[in-house]
């Protein structure tokens, strides 16, 4: 493993669980929501975003969480391993609202991006799992069919594959 995409629904832990993952294995973590967040929650340019994706694919080695599934076949062809985080809606719903309680008026998902009660958001974390989980699934079959796939179905799961690989 030394090109690795983490994806899976927002409040799954992409972002934990590619931090320690990179820990274990050495490399560094890129976390696609500090590269498309401006501060005020404004959405960087399509072409900024893009260049600064491709400049870390570029590299020989990393973790990369998020799914942006816009911007997937910049990702896939180089990657070498991709983790899916197949979560229940239900816990990655209770996850991202116990985020909010506890992180609200915080940034740390991307610089000048406080953590915010957003009710559109929550309803975009309800609806993945029968919208966009189809979706994220064909990607990953029609441009990462290369890469050695990885689903783990719950917490317990990614924790005991955590702990493998440290």
């Amino acid at each position: 493993m030394r090109r690795v995409m983490v994806v899976g629904c927002s409040g799954a832990g992409k972002s934990t669980f590619s931090r320690r993952l990179g820990a274990a294995l050495g490399l560094p973590v890129t976390h696609l929501d500090r590269l498309y967040w401006r501060p005020g929650w404004t959405p960087a340019p399509d072409a900024e975003f893009h260049a600064a994706q491709q400049e870390v694919v570029a590299s020989d080695a990393w973790v990369i969480d998020g799914n942006y599934g816009a911007s997937m076949h910049l990702r896939l062809p180089r990657a070498d391993t991709i983790v899916f985080l197949d979560y229940p809606r239900r816990v990655c719903l209770r996850r991202v609202v116990m985020r909010c309680l506890r992180d609200y008026g915080q940034d740390n998902q991307a610089p000048g991006c406080p953590e915010r009660l957003d009710l559109e958001f929550y309803s975009y974390v309800w609806r993945w799992p029968k919208h966009h989980r189809k979706r994220t699934v064909r990607r990953l079959a029609e441009q990462g069919a290369h890469a050695r796939r990885i689903v783990l179905t719950g917490p317990r799961e990614a924790e005991e594959f955590l702990r493998r690989m440290a």
